[in-house]
């Protein structure tokens, strides 16, 4: 079953940062995910996010604030 992954945040360093360590860690482990970057202030407070970055994972918050390392994504996305 296909994940779908959220990256919530406006583009800062940490965001891309984000970005690049979930796109790895689903590369590396062959996740079956679509990952998509929001970069929509509006968007993002839908999701009541306050501090970014942010993960989404199917609809799920289940990080914020920080850039995770490699190992807590793929604990988050298994």
């Amino acid at each position: 079953m296909t994940k779908t992954i959220k990256i919530l945040g406006t583009g800062c360093p940490k965001c891309k940062t984000m970005i690049a360590v979930v796109q790895e860690v689903v590369t590396e482990n062959n996740i079956d995910a679509i990952i998509e970057k929001v970069e929509d202030i509006m968007e993002i407070m839908k999701f009541n996010v306050m501090t970014t970055p942010a993960l989404v994972v199917d609809d799920v918050i289940t990080i914020k604030g920080r850039v995770p390392d490699k190992k807590e994504v793929l604990e988050v996305l298994k």
